[in-house]
């Protein structure tokens, strides 16, 4: 179980410079990767997407790769080709002035393209950008199954106290349904003239299966055993889950319609509570 949110970081510096890949993510419905690259790293992004779709399927995943040359005075050279051509296109433009201003070796220094670094090769660059972004999800990924065992913790606690509250049901229940079928008997009891035995049977028959929540019951519990399967399991399970709390919040609301006590009402209720907490945390599991 991992979760959809996490931060993960790495750097990496060379004697060519220094990179630093910075992944965020958080919950989304679909896998949804973003990219920001410097122009020189550009080519990378289709490999990028493919290593994280091998290693993500849900989340909202922003990738920033940061990149920052050395500087190396050893390594300037100085394209003296270009400056014979600058030279022989200033010495055309100067015959043809009347006042010509000199001109030093400074004004030729700064023309574009003049003053180079030797570049790194572009294998080098891609490979150590490539296997940086391979450290930096495998720690997000390491980051995810953590944040994703404490949310699997809450939920064992949330069914656990759901476990209780469908306990406080069936034990109340027989005593709280005998207390109404009882108060119909004295009701009826006190009106006047003849009572229809046969319609007082149907009364409480009809009490009975109104109050009746075994089913509701027993649902919830093997809902309560699918979830803690799911968890206890390896693949991902979000959107499984997800329709889990839907399918115990059905029972939650059906118990609470059916309830005729203070007990029963506040058990739905609490049940909800726990239910709804539950489905937050669900929100952020991939």
């Amino acid at each position: 179980m991992h979760s959809m949110t996490a931060f993960a970081r790495k750097e990496c510096v060379e004697n060519w410079g220094t990179l630093v890949w910075e992944i965020r993510s958080v919950n989304h419905r679909y896998l949804e990767p973003g990219f920001r690259l410097p122009d020189t790293f550009r080519f990378l992004e289709p490999e990028l997407r493919e290593r994280l779709r091998k290693h993500l399927q849900r989340g909202k995943v922003d990738c920033s790769l940061q990149f920052q040359a050395a500087v190396n005075r050893e390594a300037m050279t100085v394209d003296t080709a270009l400056v014979q051509r600058y030279v022989q296109a200033a010495d055309s433009i100067q015959a043809q002035l009347q006042n010509p201003a000199s001109m030093s070796a400074v004004d030729f220094l700064f023309r574009p393209g003049v003053l180079c670094e030797n570049a790194v090769e572009r294998e080098v660059l891609s490979e150590a950008a490539l296997s940086l972004f391979a450290e930096a999800l495998k720690e997000l990924q390491n980051v995810r199954a953590r944040e994703g065992d404490a949310l699997v913790a809450v939920i064992r606690d949330r069914l656990q106290k759901l476990r209780e509250q469908a306990a406080i049901v069936r034990a109340v229940l027989p005593e709280i349904l005998a207390a109404q079928k009882q108060k119909l008997r004295d009701r009826l009891s006190e009106l006047t003239g003849e009572i229809n035995q046969d319609r007082v049977e149907q009364e409480l028959v009809h009490l009975a299966q109104r109050c009746d929540v075994d089913e509701e019951l027993d649902r919830l519990d093997t809902h309560i055993k699918e979830v803690e399967r799911i968890v206890s399991g390896k693949e991902t399970a979000g959107r499984k889950l997800d329709f889990m709390m839907q399918e115990l919040n059905r029972e939650a609301n059906t118990l609470s319609s059916k309830s005729i006590s203070a007990v029963t009402t506040q058990a739905a209720v609490e049940m909800k509570v726990l239910i709804e907490q539950m489905r937050e945390q669900v929100q952020n599991i991939e």
